[in-house]
């Protein structure tokens, strides 16, 4: 039995020595043979490899056109370094101009109008010996018989007709025969032009005289 059981263990040794040997062959033989693709391989690629110029990096697309750009900032350069220390000014209160307004000269007033030239006049009698002779000869009556003689001053009030309106004695003969029969000779007999006014229109005057009585 002993014998048999190391009969049976130098066999499954030297079968494990061989399985070992085999498997050591095929490792090799698998590790050789794919180290010879691998090369192979490698060779291909380093005759087939063409070298080529990089191109440059594409530039981005421009954003589309309605999304606004915003500018660049604008940086200001900084301002100089003075090392003077500027003096203190002192701001001046400027006083608002005056604005005067335009001189306006007034036109000078226009001349006034000519005076108008007055056409005013007093009356003036017509037919003056005419009427002065009748009334001398209408001598009164009672004065003649008793040979009265006088003289009467009279003012009359012509009307715008030329007519007498009214009578005044202003001077007495001293006989009332007299004075009455002057005035009635000068309302009956006496004839005027009227008076005018200013517009040259007939209007009421006056005007005065004497009347002589003398016995011939």
């Amino acid at each position: 039995m002993a014998y048999a059981d190391q009969k049976m263990s130098g066999n499954r040794v030297t079968a494990l020595i061989i399985v070992a040997i085999l498997h050591i062959i095929v490792g090799y033989a698998l590790v050789t043979g794919l180290a010879y693709e691998a090369v192979k391989k490698i060779k291909e690629r380093v005759e087939t490899f063409d070298v080529k110029e990089e191109k440059p990096p594409e530039e981005p697309p421009p954003p589309p056109p309605d999304a606004p750009v915003p500018p660049p900032p604008i940086v200001a350069p900084p301002p100089p370094i003075s090392f003077d220390r500027p003096s203190p000014v002192q701001a001046v209160a400027t006083p608002p101009a005056v604005v005067l307004p335009p001189t306006v000269t007034a036109p000078p007033p226009a001349p006034p109008p000519p005076p108008a030239v007055s056409k005013a006049r007093g009356a003036k009698p017509k037919g003056q010996s005419s009427w002065a002779a009748r009334i001398q000869d209408n001598y009164p009556s009672a004065a003649l018989r008793k040979e009265i003689e006088g003289t009467v001053g009279v003012r009359v009030t012509v009307g715008p007709d030329g007519r007498v309106a009214g009578c005044t004695v202003t001077g007495s003969s001293g006989s009332g025969d007299l004075d009455s029969a002057a005035c009635d000779g000068m309302q009956r007999y006496a004839r005027f032009e009227p008076a005018l006014d200013a517009g040259g229109n007939p209007t009421t005057g006056s005007f005065s005289t004497r009347i002589v009585y003398k016995i011939n």
